[in-house]
């Protein structure tokens, strides 16, 4: 699910307690925080998995902290010293029980999946340790959805998803992702370019990379990916921003995160935070309309707060955090990270990607529900894999892309290649 980065290993500023003085300055600093210019060197990568304890079902908090422990996170160990792994990586616990590893950046992708694959192994072990198992699956098909976290963050999501149905409490609870993070650019004109790229991409990629059709306790429905189903089913005030509209998505998105509506607001106790009224936007909190209900004006360390509960398809965190692929089987997350690193490689390249996925960009519930089966989003989606291929910084890393635009060229989702190849195996 990857709801919030609790620990990022990029930089991140100290939380600054300063009042925040009008609108014009919230959107400023918005855009100076989520937008760090510089010339794109880096890439990053969280993995989720799901866990299962000896008898299958979720595996209890206490369970989880001890074979961490000293890697595990405060969520559910407040006095822990939250090491990161070996590798670098940091370990984080989602509210259904999910384990997510959250790498250092790196300036090659090589380096990033040794680092990475060396600390899934260490994950692994330290949960084996305990009888704890984890899965790599999108989606869980197997259990209701059960929240195990109880910080008052989740339980303001799930009030406030539970208003749609099922959907909130099964992202939450039931369902994991392959996340890739990227510089933003090193100037606004690049930024824009980059940023604009990676939405463009979103629909085919979905469709390329859809490995979720079956999720426990999800209304009827035939979908490639039932874990982008429950995204797209979500508020779509803070889960859909309006790119399309955007010229300049520095300014557009600090104007947008202002004006969707406040998930909660953190109190000085830490297990008691405030419910807005709904539909109350930090606009609202910050031109004095909730002086009463919260009786203080909001801090830059509130914006930061605000800013970590939405949730767009790519999200702007200082550096940018692709967040719309399902959790890869196997070990083929390195696909993804091989996949952006080579889209991104240039500006040439960013603009022929872009142009590739022009014709579906847009298409999100297509791509959710369709996934290959779509013969546009099948293209597009073959395109821009061959287009990473000629474009790989090594022949490994390019026979990987190679592989995966074959796959998507026959149709076949990364579930039946894994399947396909273990069959083989045998």
């Amino acid at each position: 699910m990857a709801v919030i980065l609790e620990r990022s290993s990029w930089p991140v500023p100290v939380p600054d307690q300063a009042e925040l003085s009008s609108r014009a300055a919230a959107e400023a600093y918005v855009g100076g925080v989520c937008f760090k210019l510089g010339p794109p060197a880096l890439i990053g990568a969280e993995l989720e998995w799901l866990t299962a304890g000896p008898t299958g079902a979720r595996p209890s908090l206490d369970h989880l902290a001890a074979a961490l422990g000293a890697y595990a996170p405060t969520s559910i160990a407040p006095d822990s010293p939250a090491h990161p792994l070996p590798g670098g990586s940091m370990v984080t616990v989602e509210p259904g029980g999910q384990v997510e590893l959250s790498s250092a950046p790196f300036a090659d992708p090589a380096a990033l999946t040794e680092h990475l694959r060396a600390d899934a192994v260490r994950l692994r072990d330290l949960l084996a340790a305990r009888g704890i198992a984890v899965f790599a699956a999108a989606a869980d098909a197997g259990r209701p959805a059960e929240r195990l976290l109880r910080l008052p963050r989740y339980a303001a999501m799930q009030r406030r998803f539970d208003s749609v149905g099922p959907f909130g409490a099964l992202m939450m609870c039931n369902t994991a992702a392959t996340q890739v993070s990227v510089d933003a650019g090193a100037d606004p004109a690049e930024v824009h370019a980059r940023w604009t790229a990676l939405y463009a991409l979103g629909p085919a990629l979905i469709a390329a990379f859809a490995c979720s059709p079956r999720l426990h306790g999800i209304p009827p429905g035939n979908w490639a990916s039932q874990r982008m189903r429950t995204w797209l089913r979500l508020d779509p005030s803070r889960t859909r921003p309006p790119v399309a509209d955007w010229a300049d998505p520095i300014t557009a998105y600090a104007h947008w995160a202002l004006d969707v509506p406040l998930l909660c607001v953190r109190c000085t106790d830490r297990d008691a935070d405030w419910n807005p009224p709904p539909g109350a936007t930090f606009a609202d909190w910050l031109t004095g309309a909730l002086d009463d209900e919260v009786g203080r004006r909001p801090t830059r360390a509130d914006l930061d707060y605000h800013l970590s509960t939405l949730f767009p398809p790519v999200r702007a965190s200082g550096h940018l955090e692709v967040r719309y692929l399902d959790t890869q089987p196997g070990d083929t997350w390195t696909t993804p990270i091989h996949l952006f690193d080579a889209l991104l490689a240039t500006p040439a390249v960013v603009a022929e990607a872009t142009a590739l996925a022009a014709p579906t960009a847009g298409e999100w519930l297509m791509a959710a529900h369709c996934g290959l089966l779509d013969p546009h989003l099948r293209r597009a989606a073959v395109d821009v894999l061959d287009l990473a291929a000629a474009n790989a910084r090594t022949p490994a890393a390019a026979a990987e892309l190679a592989a995966a635009a074959h796959r998507c060229r026959a149709g076949r989702s990364p579930l039946a290649e894994v399947d396909s190849s273990r069959n083989g195996a045998r």
